[in-house]
């Protein structure tokens, strides 16, 4: 994914309600939207339930095992981030904990998508920022002064690259991401998409059916449904039956 976001309009916080129409629509409706792209690696899940994490992304690497650029990174990223973290393939230490999204919460951080493991889970939903992760882990991580790690540099999670100010939306779903300048256009197809939808299910309520309403082929539905199909043998049945005939038993 490329670049950073457009220059905003003038005003305080001018891309806050683009970002709450997108989440409230939500990864799934926002991917189908933007040509079923944008998918970042369905193996991280969200870790605390009910926490929606939206706004462009802040892009970090890590090394392996160990999280002090996380912690550089809470304080690199300005408020209304979200942090998008590589741990290199990495994925088994707990890179991100209680103390982390207590200092992620107090510099109004909006949520951590990590490529790897976290921990103290019980705790984190309370703090109150957006986790997501591949899992749990209990392993610590290192802190090496020396260690390669980047901030605001693109990463690469699963297979999508995404750079700072790319748009990223994690929810129960998954995690999303696109570059900015496709979001609003993006959002405008998604609100088309959740009108039909929700036409699509008034018919379904109305007795409607799916191959209909989206034109889909069916096959033979009705002959299935008759009484004589329903009484016949299943498969199995006539198999054994052939089965025994060969077999000279019959």
């Amino acid at each position: 994914m490329s670049g950073a976001a457009p220059p905003p309009p003038a005003g305080e916080d001018p891309w806050a309600e683009l970002f709450r129409t997108a989440a409230a629509l939500g990864t799934a409706t926002l991917h189908e939207a933007a040509g079923q792209v944008g998918v970042v690696d369905p193996a991280v899940v969200r870790m605390t339930p009910g926490l929606v994490a939206s706004g462009p992304a802040f892009p970090v690497y890590t090394p392996p095992g160990d999280n002090l650029w996380l912690h550089r990174a809470v304080y690199a990223a300005r408020p209304g981030d979200v942090l998008v973290v590589s741990t290199g393939g990495g994925f088994d230490f707990g890179y991100w904990g209680e103390v982390l999204s207590y200092a992620a919460a107090a510099r109004e951080i909006a949520g951590a998508i990590i490529d790897g493991c976290v921990r103290d889970v019980d705790e984190l939903a309370a703090v109150g920022v957006p986790v997501f992760a591949r899992g749990l882990c209990i392993r610590g991580t290192g802190k090496d002064p020396d260690g390669a790690g980047t901030l605001g540099e693109p990463v690469r999670v699963g297979d999508i690259t995404i750079s700072r100010g790319d748009f990223v939306l994690g929810d129960g779903d998954g995690v999303f991401a696109l570059p900015m300048a496709r979001l609003a256009d993006v959002v405008a197809l998604g609100r088309q998409r959740r009108d039909r939808e929700h036409d699509i299910i008034k018919q379904l309520h109305a007795g409607a059916r799916t191959l209909d309403l989206y034109d889909l082929p069916g096959r033979d539905l009705d002959d299935l449904r008759s009484p004589d199909a329903a009484s016949g043998p299943t498969t199995q049945e006539r198999d054994m039956t052939h089965s025994v005939q060969e077999a000279g038993c019959a």
